[in-house]
């Protein structure tokens, strides 16, 4: 089980919970797993093509995972996915 992080912005969209624990070994999986449950949180993850959103943010064990392998980053037991949409304003 990995464990997925949500902002309070991204919380509805998951029945308020913060924390989501998930059996995946890839955050691809993690995302299709979370998508099953809450498509409309899926949708504010990844674009119509199943790529991951530009402007959001996926960290494996603090680490950025477009610096890893992207959405194909392998997961093991017990690491955590924080999810961290951009904000922008001025």
């Amino acid at each position: 089980m990995v464990r997925v992080l949500l902002p309070a912005m991204l919380r509805p969209l998951a029945g308020g919970a913060g924390t989501l624990d998930v059996d995946a070994p890839t955050l691809d999986a993690v995302l299709d797993s979370l998508g099953a449950g809450f498509p409309a949180l899926e949708r504010r993850l990844r674009d119509e093509t199943g790529a991951l959103r530009r402007y959001v943010n996926f960290y494996v064990d603090g680490e950025e995972c477009r610096r890893l392998d992207g959405a194909k980053t392998s997961l093991a037991e017990a690491e955590e996915v924080q999810i961290i949409p951009s904000v922008a304003g001025g």
